[in-house]
């Protein structure tokens, strides 16, 4: 099993934190793509909204949490190990599964794959942060 990420907020408090203090980065990496698109100023003042912010916040957010990554039995082991609710996208019956764990809403999300790992991983992470953190940091 491995272990891949930055941030498996234990509180409510520690995810609002965690998401507040991305908000400095997402807008920078806004602005950074903008200008690498070539929008001029007024384009730039049309298009780079709150809202484009916000959502590629959300996106950061998600890309850093904290995910386990293993074989379906590691996956049972830890689900017997941990009393928690567990919600599992795809398909029982292939080999491995991706799953974060958000210890304050006692939920766990998990995404199962054969072969695809980042793919897995990365829509594993935009479901949790769907599922679990999206209410609490707005």
């Amino acid at each position: 099993m491995d272990t891949e990420g930055l941030f498996v907020p234990e509180t409510r408090e520690e995810a609002r934190e965690q998401f507040e203090m991305l908000a400095p980065a997402a807008g920078e990496v806004v602005r950074a793509v903008a200008k690498e698109i070539g929008f001029d100023n007024e384009e730039y003042t049309e298009r780079v909204t709150g809202e484009a912010v916000e959502t590629a916040r959300e996106a950061l957010y998600a890309s850093l949490l904290e995910v386990k990554v293993g074989t379906r039995q590691e996956y049972e082991t830890w689900c017997a190990d941990h009393q928690c609710d567990t919600i599992e996208i795809g398909s029982e019956n292939v080999d491995n599964v991706v799953w974060h764990a958000a210890p304050f809403a006692e939920t766990a999300v998990a995404a199962t794959f054969e072969n695809e790992r980042a793919a897995a991983v990365a829509t594993l992470r935009r479901q949790a942060f769907g599922r679990i953190y999206r209410d609490i940091v707005r």
